[in-house]
């Protein structure tokens, strides 16, 4: 936040599962993920405080979330509605919802699900389609079929269209299209960003939109892309890109 205010806002805060307990100790009890819920709330909690003082627009955010965490996100949307119903606005921003290991339409189901409760109270969904290579926060796809870390047209077509049908609902897709977690040397990753754009046509001949950038992509793994890569991404619809994870 003090760099945000320093050299011009606004600012991502980003939790992980992992950083939520960590803040909450390490020693504590994450029975039923208390620890990462409590932990990762007091961390939101201190970001609306000091934001006041920097006096830049910051979005928290939290990252990756499978299947098997989502009673995390359960208890962090608990707390985002009760601060909904004293302030008018939920106390996280967006919530990442990482399913791509599942099929398709359960991805799909249970982000649309979620995406209902969040519209009510404020909150935009990311979710995943294929798979982000490497490895973060306990998840490792070293070994992934290279075939996975790129997203096919109909398969963003899909999500937008189911996605879409949530009353007030923001999201945004991060597809893959050869991204991978960690740090590289630029030239050591395969980035075939053209997967955005097809996908962006795809959709507005499907919807007949106007818009040439339909859905909001985000890039995942973008340590060691080249800056051609990067602005070409940009270029197809990517509003946010994570680094160095």
């Amino acid at each position: 936040m003090e760099a945000a205010a320093k050299y011009g806002g606004p600012i991502m805060v980003t939790f992980s599962k992992g950083g939520g307990q960590f803040i909450a100790g390490k020693s504590v009890d994450n029975t039923d993920d208390k620890a990462s819920i409590a932990g990762t709330i007091a961390g939101a909690k201190h970001v609306h405080e000091v934001a006041a003082l920097y006096g830049v627009p910051v979005v928290l955010h939290t990252d990756h979330c499978q299947k098997a965490w989502l009673p995390w996100i359960d208890g962090l949307l608990a707390a985002s509605e009760e601060h909904f119903e004293q302030t008018g606005q939920p106390l996280f921003s967006s919530h990442m919802l990482d399913l791509s290991e599942e099929p398709l339409e359960e991805n799909i189901g249970i982000c649309k699900s979620y995406l209902e409760k969040f519209a009510k109270v404020g909150i935009l969904i990311e979710f995943e389609l294929g798979v982000t290579g490497g490895e973060e926060d306990g998840v490792d796809n070293t070994d992934v079929d290279s075939s996975r870390l790129y997203t096919q047209p109909e398969e963003v077509f899909y999500a937008y269209e189911q996605l879409s049908q949530v009353e007030g609902g923001a999201f945004t897709c991060a597809a893959s299209f050869g991204n991978v977690h960690g740090v590289y040397a630029p030239g050591n990753v395969d980035l075939q960003p053209i997967i955005l754009y097809n996908s962006q046509e795809y959709i507005k001949e499907k919807i007949g939109s106007d818009s040439d950038k339909p859905m909001k992509f985000v890039f995942h793994g973008g340590s060691g892309s080249s800056v051609e890569d990067i602005q070409y991404a940009i270029g197809a619809g990517v509003i946010k890109m994570n680094i160095d994870t």
